[in-house]
C-alpha cells in the first residue's frame, strides 16, 4: 500500500516538474519565430534601405489573407508567378527571370530566385517598393500599384506605423474591452435578431455595464473611424495588425485626445459605456447602457463579421491574470 502511494506521489512530482518545461519550450518556440522574422527583415533593410517595419507590415498582412499559412512559417509573402518569373517563364534562374522581365530576386545568395524561399520573397518585395522611394508617401504609392486596393494600402501602412512605434513585431498582448474592476455582465449574443432599421442579425457581443464605465482598446492598432452612427450612436473603430476591425458602439463619449489615425495599445481608454444610438446624433436612453463590441475580418478582397465571444472570454482571463 505504501509502495503504491509513493509511486503515485513520484508520478505527480514528475508531471509537475515537466509541465513548466513544456510551457517554457512553447514560449521559446513562439519567441524564436519572431526573432527569425525580425532578423530577416533587418537583413533585407540592410540590402535595400527600405525600413524593416515596411517589409514586416507587408509580410504581416499577407500572413492573414492566406488560409494555408502554417504557424511555423517564417515568411508569408506570395508574389504572383507571372510577376515573379515574367510571362512565359518558369525558371528560377536569375538571368532567365531578367530576360523575361520578372521581378524575382536572389535573397540568400544561391543564384536562384525561388518564390518559395522567404529571403528571396522579402528581397523581391523590398526591391519592388524601392523603385518608388523610401518615405511613407512612396510606400503608399508602391502598395497601391501592387495591391490596387485602398483598404489594403491603409491597413499595411498603419501596421508599419505600429511596428515602428513599438519597435517590434511580437505584439500579442490583449485586454478586455470594459474595465474589469467595474461591474459588468455579458453572454453570447452573436446572431440574435435586431428589429431597429429592419430585420438584421446582431453582429457582436453586448457587454452591459453602468454609464461611464471605461472602455479599453483590446489590441494594438490604429483608430480608423470615430463619430456618430444611426445604429451604433457614438462609436469608434480600430484596425489591428491582424487585419481585424474592432467596433465599439453606444459610447457615452470619447476619451480626450482620441482621434482618427491615432495608434493605440491594449488597455488604452477609448471612451465610456453609454446608451447612444437608434436615432439622430445625440439620441440616448432607448436601451440599457452597454458596449456593443464587434469584430470584422478582412481577407484582402472582402470583410465580414465573426463571433467575438470566444475572444472576449480569453481576453477577460488575460486581464484578470494581470491584477
Amino acid at each position: 500500500m505504501n509502495y503504491k502511494r509513493s509511486s503515485h506521489v513520484l508520478l505527480l512530482l514528475v508531471f509537475f516538474c515537466l509541465l513548466p518545461i513544456s510551457v517554457l519550450a512553447e514560449e521559446k518556440k513562439e519567441e524564436s519565430i519572431y526573432d527569425k522574422r525580425m532578423a530577416l527583415y533587418k537583413k533585407t533593410e540592410a540590402l535595400t534601405e527600405i525600413p524593416w517595419y515596411y517589409i514586416a507590415a507587408v509580410d504581416q498582412y499577407e500572413r492573414q489573407i492566406y488560409k494555408d499559412i502554417k504557424d511555423d512559417q517564417v515568411i508569408s509573402i506570395r508574389i504572383p508567378p507571372e510577376l515573379w518569373f515574367g510571362p512565359g517563364n518558369t525558371s528560377v534562374d536569375i538571368k532567365a527571370i531578367q530576360i523575361f522581365g520578372g521581378i524575382g530576386k536572389d535573397g540568400n545568395g544561391d543564384k536562384k530566385a525561388d518564390p518559395n524561399n522567404g529571403e528571396d520573397a522579402l528581397l523581391t518585395m523590398a526591391s519592388f517598393i524601392q523603385k518608388y522611394g523610401y518615405n511613407e508617401d512612396d510606400f503608399k504609392i508602391a502598395l497601391w500599384n501592387y495591391y490596387k486596393r485602398d483598404l489594403t494600402v491603409q491597413t499595411i501602412k498603419n501596421t508599419a506605423r505600429v511596428f515602428k512605434k513599438y519597435n517590434g513585431i511580437n505584439l500579442t498582448d490583449r485586454d478586455f474591452p470594459v474595465a474589469i474592476k467595474y461591474n459588468y455582465s455579458y453572454r453570447n449574443t452573436w446572431g440574435d435578431r435586431r428589429g431597429f432599421g429592419g430585420n438584421r442579425i446582431h453582429e457582436g457581443t453586448d457587454i452591459f455595464a453602468d454609464y461611464g464605465t471605461p472602455v479599453h482598446s483590446t489590441t494594438y492598432g490604429v483608430v480608423e473611424l470615430k463619430g456618430w452612427n444611426l445604429y451604433g450612436g457614438w462609436r469608434i473603430g480600430i484596425r489591428d495588425i491582424f487585419n481585424i476591425y474592432h467596433y465599439y458602439a453606444h459610447l457615452s463619449g470619447y476619451q480626450d485626445g482620441i482621434e482618427v489615425g491615432q495608434i493605440v495599445k491594449p488597455g488604452d481608454v477609448l471612451g465610456s459605456v453609454g446608451s447612444t444610438g437608434y436615432g439622430p446624433p445625440g439620441t440616448s436612453g432607448k436601451f440599457p447602457p452597454h458596449l456593443h463590441y464587434g469584430m470584422y475580418k478582412d481577407n484582402g478582397y472582402s470583410e465580414w463579421s465573426f463571433d467575438p465571444y470566444p475572444y472576449l472570454k480569453r481576453w477577460e482571463r488575460m486581464a484578470k491574470s494581470k491584477k
